[in-house]
């Protein structure tokens, strides 16, 4: 078992809430000191609780702070959480640890009190370099403040990574290709390459459903994904992941957590946990309100909300809709859960994928080409149909499990 995990805090403050955020933030920026003694607290209930059980990570190789935007705390206020976690976890030497960043409010004097206190990846959700599609998005920096953040950024950061969203409504290729060089020239180690999602619950989605925008067309967007795919690879970035591209030994070794099924504890309201134990991997999801959150922490609870133990088909489904988006299904992973070979289980799958140049079969993973990523999703349905009809006594799923009242 792979005893080495990574660290999530959420940290759910926003200046301003964009129309495409689903995930959870508040433009209230009151109560910050509140909510510090809160997550410390929160670190150490749930240290405490871990060292109480059975299977509990050894040491801690990523943390990540994501938001919401880390960066609206000081370094004196970031120092209180890394404090915390470094009384009460293991870090590893040289650990990777990231900051989700907004462009446009960064100073050098923050910048180096980051660095100063550990941080050493910076990642900017710039989404845009062209001002129209920026106000589209509701950001609020333009793209010459993007630019300067990042170039000041690089002064202090080795490793910095950026985000950008293509077929915005009206967006025409020309506009991303300029979008992509812009990325490129700024010489960051790691672009995030996302299409844009019309998720329930946003602002976006109602623009849609009242008719004020309309998605752009599927074959635009199928071109602007074969040209991210091409244009970045020519100037020596690895995709190692549907949206995600970096140069060698620049990808997101926390995120690669995620997707390899690794451990990963989670602190602040929202945040998502997985402990993937020998015996009953257990997954928790935190309150998504900040008040119910600080609540339950008042009330010495922990502020979980809901769980789930991960059963024989969740891992096994886990592993094949993760893997193909990612790195590949690991073979090994995939046998020690379902008693069975992956290309023996789906092969009429594995070999319509390997013939027709979708995935290669090498170093113990079943992974996606170029070719194949497009279809990623489509073949992990189609893998798990197979597996299920190979293997129906494993094929059991549980539903998840209501957690209200975690007293510690």
């Amino acid at each position: 078992m792979n005893r080495l995990a990574g660290l999530y805090i959420h940290i759910p403050f926003c200046e301003k809430k964009c129309i495409y955020c689903n995930f959870y933030s508040i433009e209230i920026l009151d109560g910050k000191e509140r909510f510090l003694d809160a997550l410390v607290r929160e670190i150490d209930m749930r240290a405490d609780l871990l060292a109480a059980g059975a299977d509990a990570p050894d040491r801690y190789e990523t943390i990540f702070f994501g938001g919401g935007t880390p960066s609206l705390l000081s370094p004196e206020e970031m120092e209180r959480i890394f404090t915390a976690l470094r009384r009460r976890f293991r870090i590893e030497e040289g650990a990777e640890i990231t900051m989700e960043c907004n462009p446009g409010a960064l100073t050098a004097e923050w910048l180096e009190g980051y660095r100063e206190l550990g941080t050493n990846r910076l990642s900017f959700g710039v989404q845009s370099f062209d001002d129209d599609e920026l106000r589209f998005l509701s950001r609020i920096h333009t793209a010459s403040e993007a630019r300067r953040s990042i170039e000041l950024a690089r002064k202090v950061f080795e490793n910095v990574s950026l985000d950008l969203i293509f077929a915005l409504p009206n967006q025409t290729r020309e506009r991303w290709r300029s979008n992509l060089e812009e990325g490129v020239r700024l010489g960051t180690e790691h672009i995030s390459a996302y299409s844009l999602i019309f998720e329930e619950g946003t602002r976006l989605n109602a623009m849609r459903l009242a008719g004020d925008v309309r998605p752009a067309p599927d074959a635009l967007e199928a071109d602007m994904y074969e040209e991210t795919m091409e244009a970045l690879a020519r100037h020596g970035f690895e995709q190692y992941e549907v949206s995600n591209y970096a140069h060698p030994g620049r990808e997101c070794r926390h995120n690669l957590g995620y997707w390899e099924r690794r451990s990963y504890i989670s602190f602040g309201p929202s945040a998502h946990a997985f402990h993937n134990k020998e015996v009953e991997p257990l997954r928790w999801a935190n309150n998504s309100n900040l008040s119910a959150y600080l609540d339950a922490i008042d009330a010495g609870n922990l502020p979980v909300a809901s769980s789930e133990v991960i059963t024989p088909q969740l891992a096994i489904e886990e592993l094949i809709y993760l893997g193909l988006r990612s790195r590949g299904v690991m073979l090994d992973a995939f046998r020690s859960i379902a008693g069975i070979d992956l290309p023996t289980a789906g092969a009429k799958e594995v070999e319509m994928m390997l013939a027709e140049g979708y995935a290669s079969l090498e170093a113990g993973r079943l992974t996606l080409t170029r070719k194949g990523y497009p279809f990623a999703d489509r073949f992990a349905v189609r893998l798990i149909d197979a597996v299920e009809r190979a293997i129906p006594e494993l094929m059991v799923k549980s539903p998840a499990m209501p957690v209200l009242n975690i007293v510690t």
